[in-house]
């Protein structure tokens, strides 16, 4: 194998590169484009929920709890009515997401320690948002239950003990609860991914076509070198993407990067050179850029987005699923990703996943090399 004749072969990929300029230019924008769209609008904070409320009491205790969703973000009591016909109906319309039924005797019955019950109706058609409704609903009414004992206890002149239990909270690594936090790295892993992909599985295919690969075949190039010099200006290509990608995600965003940046640019190297061999192998397999590019997106995009824990939690899989991510690589490069920026944690944390990715771009790199015949 010899450096010059890599050289030579990476310096003709890079002009054929800089010669398709609406397809650099498209490989830099869409990662920014998804990146930027994805993050507004695939949110998992849930707020500004649209509330009815039948208050069949309509005394000062059912008014005080009705104050208490009126006055967080997380609801927004758009009307009062008496009648279920207009529940159902703004749920059939989407004008409502979930009704409060306050009965009568509400305030009475708490005054005499019987207990009472509040009717909650909530939208099931979207299932996250409702058990996050259910759990906001349920806080509510259990602080405002605990002050109103409070409350009479210290009227009657009991005074009342230290709470058993209570519990301190703290959320580690993302106290603010943001989901873009949760969101922009797994979508980084995806993006490059796919891109990668995409990049590369044209490269072989495209010289097939053109006819090109003729004259690469007789040449004295080596497989080895040739694959290797096609490589180097995609992974080249593919990192000036993630620094894109990083400063729309640090910068625009604020996501928080508390890990060492040198050892995240070390395993996105890793993860790029797997990538793109895989889009290599594709295109060598293919040999037709349309079939490549389809391939390409199947092999990419689908494991990467549904298979990689990004969105869909890995240990809520079916067991033949969680068999599957095993070989996703976007799997450890979204912990990797998650761990860097959020956690702060090095390689004594994430040593098995880059073992794991370097085992992934040796393996697939080989196949392509196996798989190339520089015949025609």
């Amino acid at each position: 194998m010899r450096i010059r004749r890599i050289r030579a072969v990476t310096r003709k990929e890079w002009k054929q590169i800089v010669r398709d300029t609406r397809s650099l230019i498209l490989s830099l924008g869409i990662p920014m484009l998804l990146i930027v769209l994805f993050s507004w609008a695939l949110k998992l904070d849930v707020s500004n929920i649209k509330l009815l409320v039948i208050d069949r009491d309509k005394t000062p205790v059912s008014r005080d709890y009705i104050r208490r969703f009126a006055h967080i973000e997380y609801f927004n009591i758009v009307g009062y009515t008496d009648s279920y016909a207009d529940v159902n109906r703004g749920i059939n319309l989407g004008d409502i997401k979930a009704a409060i039924v306050i009965p009568r005797k509400f305030a009475a019955d708490l005054k005499t320690g019987r207990g009472t019950e509040v009717q909650l109706i909530a939208d099931g058609t979207d299932p996250l948002t409702a058990h996050i409704l259910v759990g906001y609903v349920s806080a509510i009414t259990s602080a405002f239950s605990q002050e109103y004992i409070l409350h009479y206890l210290s009227q009657a002149g009991i005074t009342a003990g230290a709470t058993p239990l209570d519990a301190r909270v703290r959320v580690w690594f993302n106290p603010e609860l943001e989901s873009k936090n949760f969101i922009i790295p797994g979508l980084i892993a995806v993006i490059m991914m796919v891109i990668a992909g995409l990049l590369t599985s044209l490269t072989v295919a495209r010289e097939w076509e053109r006819g090109t690969m003729e004259q690469l075949i007789s040449t004295p190039v080596k497989v080895s070198e040739l694959l290797i010099g096609k490589l180097i200006p995609y992974v080249e290509l593919g990192l000036i993407d993630f620094v894109l990608a990083l400063l729309v995600g640090t910068l625009v965003f604020n996501v928080p990067l508390k890990g060492s940046l040198l050892l995240l640019f070390l395993l996105t190297l890793i993860f790029l050179v797997g990538a793109m061999s895989l889009g290599i192998l594709i295109s060598i397999v293919a040999k037709k850029q349309v079939q490549a590019s389809q391939m390409a997106i199947l092999a990419t995009f689908l494991p990467s987005f549904i298979l990689s824990g990004f969105v869909f939690p890995i240990s809520n899989m079916p067991l033949i699923l969680k068999a599957i991510t095993y070989i996703v690589p976007a799997r450890y490069f979204v912990t990797i990703l998650k761990g860097i920026f959020l956690k702060g944690v090095g390689l004594t944390v994430l040593w098995w996943e880059g073992l794991l990715l370097i085992a992934f771009s040796v393996l697939i790199f080989v196949v392509a090399l196996r798989k190339f015949k520089k015949e025609l």
